[in-house]
């Protein structure tokens, strides 16, 4: 672990700072060195800068081609629609990776729950392609490419290959949408021949959605366009404990933003409650992103022994009454860690 790393922090609005000040905690506690270059983005960045995604924080991006992002929140009817679409633009940062795995003690309905969401992250209607044709016809364009099908499709069979997953299924609206999600559909079928290892199915959106409810451990690797993908990963997140407790990265070919998915939740913004599993477990994909395994497999160790145990977890974990406080939950991850190490 000698190596040292250059990562951009964006350490967010609301429970942001808190959040990121533990998983930095909880990172530098296995000796791994980073140098963190802090930047803004969001409502902060606006006080700060007037704008809610400043230069500084692009450069840095640009410069270190990683960062670790907390929750933000984008003031409505200032600058970008939307600083993580943005960001996703500009850094062609085409695949959102959404693990959806059993955290022990959480409980849920399902049990076993262990499936990734590979979703198309630039295209479909993000595209932001719309027109008001009169006071009461709006025209929006959901675009797809032939590349952006390919690309996406490529990468969730390699994925599946990199991480022993043994299957990937496409999701779309084919039977509907017969250009645009047929499109991705045929894409699929043509790349899915180059891995005969990778067993390759296919499914109806609205179908997937029925039975990721009825029997989600029936799915491995699910890759689909961007809208549905954006609806279906919050889904998941709901079925192993919710979008606290979610992990996601943005990865391009040359660059990766890995970010917590939940809100800044400005109402228990400095009370010490906050929950940084979300954040943490984004940035034990960033690890791995970095080949840091061992110090990604030491952190994830530690978190399911402190939710294991039980003792140190926050009050919006199974509604617990009282509760830790979130240094009390990272001060145990970081005593798991030590015990390891």
């Amino acid at each position: 672990m000698s190596k040292q790393y250059n990562i951009t922090l964006i350490d967010g609005d609301g429970i942001g700072p808190e959040i990121t000040k533990s998983v930095v905690d909880i990172i530098e506690s296995t000796g791994l060195k980073i140098d963190w270059d802090s930047c803004f983005a969001g409502a902060r960045a606006i006080e700060k800068f007037g704008e809610v995604l400043p230069d500084e924080t692009i450069k840095s991006i640009e410069k270190n081609k990683i960062a670790l992002k907390a929750p933000i929140t984008t003031p409505i009817g200032k600058g970008f629609k939307s600083v993580n679409v943005e960001l996703r633009r500009h850094f062609d940062l085409y695949a959102n990776v959404r693990p959806s795995k059993n955290i022990p003690n959480v409980i849920t309905p399902f049990k076993n729950v262990d499936l990734v969401i590979i979703r198309e992250n630039t295209e479909d209607i993000y595209a932001g392609l719309e027109e008001k044709i009169d006071d009461n016809t709006i025209h929006g364009i959901k675009l797809i490419t032939k590349q952006g099908c390919k690309r996406i499709c490529k990468f969730a069979f390699n994925y599946a290959i990199k991480n022993n997953r043994k299957k990937v299924t496409v999701a779309t609206k084919a039977n509907i949408s017969k250009l645009a999600d047929g499109m991705f559909l045929d894409t699929f079928r043509e790349v899915s021949v180059n891995y005969n290892k990778i067993e390759a199915s296919e499914i109806l959106i609205d179908n997937l959605c029925m039975q990721l409810v009825a029997n989600p451990n029936q799915f491995d690797c699910l890759v689909m366009p961007n809208l549905y993908g954006d609806i279906v990963s919050d889904l998941c997140a709901g079925l192993v404990g919710g979008l606290g407790v979610a992990q996601s990265a943005n990865i391009g070919d040359s660059c990766a933003i890995f970010e917590a998915v939940h809100g800044s939740a400005p109402d228990i913004a400095n009370k010490g409650i906050a929950n940084p599993t979300g954040l943490l477990r984004s940035a034990i994909l960033m690890l791995n992103y970095i080949k840091e395994q061992n110090c990604a497999k030491i952190i994830e160790t530690a978190l399911f022994e402190t939710y294991k145990e039980g003792k140190f977890l926050t009050p919006d974990i199974n509604n617990i009454k009282g509760g830790a406080t979130t240094k009390e939950f990272s001060d145990n991850v970081i005593k798991k860690i030590k015990a390891i190490v």
